[in-house]
């Protein structure tokens, strides 16, 4: 196809550094790079640089970082989101923000094309097109990994040594990272061995459970309809309260995660990952709601969140049922509004205390002690209908 401007969604990392000259010289195109600040931290310092010096003609930097966390962070912290039971969802998360800018980037420039550096092997494809289809369908869409001949990381990297390319990978230390303001992914290198344990070098985001502090350390969190609004009694914004739980997280060894996961495209995956502060705030919200909601709704709620984690992970942000879901969990986080205090040691993060103005816990009636609410004798009555079904089930069949 033909395309006159291209903006690609640059990271500065091994594949989207050699795409800049690869777009120009197999499509002819104008590339304009594009990196949006999620709070990968020093690792967007020189990209300005890079990306004019391998053949950008211009790069947006944009800081997404509070609309990330309060439009796509906290609204699924409230879902209680979490992908096949352990995966805490940055990279997926992350995608649809990303993608979201760089429509409107590409709108302003009058680019007919938008390009990403995803792999034909991944899930961040399906994120990043969907996105982009859903909110401008006619938009052309280059993904140079389905297209061009490099067929590995040792190819990528040879073709960008070819080209006098600075790229943070070698073909000794493989590891593809992804890191945000919520956490930091590994996969790649000896991780494609399931059996492999990771080497403790790897780790950026925490320290080894091992070596974090011997005495335990005591956190608690104020939320606000299922929103975090303090620490330690003390407010914080957005943005600064995710970097202080990272802090914490950090300083405690919490938040690492090994998984093998079931990628969208089929096929599964071993990736390793780092969320100190996010694995502090989700156990800390999931607390508050064993105290405020009430048990039916909980455990359907328990059931949505499932679904919305697999929404998050295939890339189906911007789609109706996502909306809807929003629309429930929001009514259920009315009374979640509370404090929870949480003990931060050698890797684990505990919940010991919990409160609330909307407690559902009743002393009296869940005391063990004499009571004058509760009276036990109801409780056989009870029995006997509760079991009605299984009962008349068991005498025919045994039949």
């Amino acid at each position: 196809m033909k395309v006159e401007k291209v903006v690609l969604a640059y990271s500065g990392g091994l594949d989207t550094s050699i795409i800049i000259p690869w777009l120009k010289e197999n499509y002819g195109c104008e590339v304009i790079a594009y990196a949006a600040d999620v709070g990968q931290g020093e690792e967007l310092a020189p990209l300005r640089e890079k990306a004019i010096k391998t053949g950008a003609s211009k790069i947006y930097l944009e800081d997404l970082k509070e609309e990330f966390v309060t439009d796509y962070i906290f609204p699924m912290v409230k879902a209680g989101a979490i992908y096949e039971g352990k995966y805490l969802l940055g990279t997926s998360i992350a995608r649809p923000v990303i993608a979201k800018k760089q429509i409107e980037i590409a709108e302003k420039e009058g680019a007919d094309a938008v390009a990403h550096g995803c792999t034909g092997k991944g899930n961040d494809q399906v994120r990043f097109e969907l996105t982009f289809r859903s909110l401008k369908p006619d938009v052309k869409v280059i993904a140079p990994w389905r297209e061009w001949s490099i067929t590995s990381r040792d190819d990528a990297i040879d073709y960008a040594r070819a080209r006098g390319i600075d790229v943070p990978v070698t073909k000794d230390k493989p590891y593809s990272m992804d890191r945000n303001l919520w956490h930091i992914s590994y996969e790649g290198g000896i991780l494609e061995d399931p059996w492999q344990e990771p080497d403790e070098e790897m780790f950026i985001l925490t320290v080894s459970p091992e070596k974090a502090p011997r005495e335990p350390e005591y956190l608690e969190i104020d939320f606000e309809k299922g929103i975090p609004v303090a620490l330690n009694g003390q407010a914080y914004e957005p943005v600064a309260l995710i970097e202080e739980l990272n802090r914490l997280g950090r300083k405690h060894g919490i938040g690492r995660v090994d998984i093998v996961e079931d990628r969208l495209v089929g096929m599964k995956s071993r990736g390793v990952y780092e969320t100190p502060g996010g694995t502090i705030l989700v156990i800390a919200h999931k607390e508050l709601e064993y105290l405020t909601l009430e048990r039916e709704t909980m455990h359907f709620k328990e059931l949505v969140a499932a679904k919305y984690a697999e929404l998050v992970y295939y890339g189906q942000w911007f789609s109706p049922l996502r909306e809807a879901i929003d629309a429930f969990v929001d009514h259920t986080q009315e009374q979640v509004t509370g404090t929870v205090r949480l003990k931060l040691w050698q890797g684990h993060c505990l919940p010991v205390g919990r409160k609330s103005p909307y407690s559902l816990y009743r002393e009296d009636l869940a005391t063990f002690g004499q009571d004058q609410v509760y009276n036990q004798k109801d409780a056989e009555g009870f029995i006997k209908l509760f079991g009605l079904p299984q009962q008349v089930w068991n005498m025919v069949n045994k039949k």
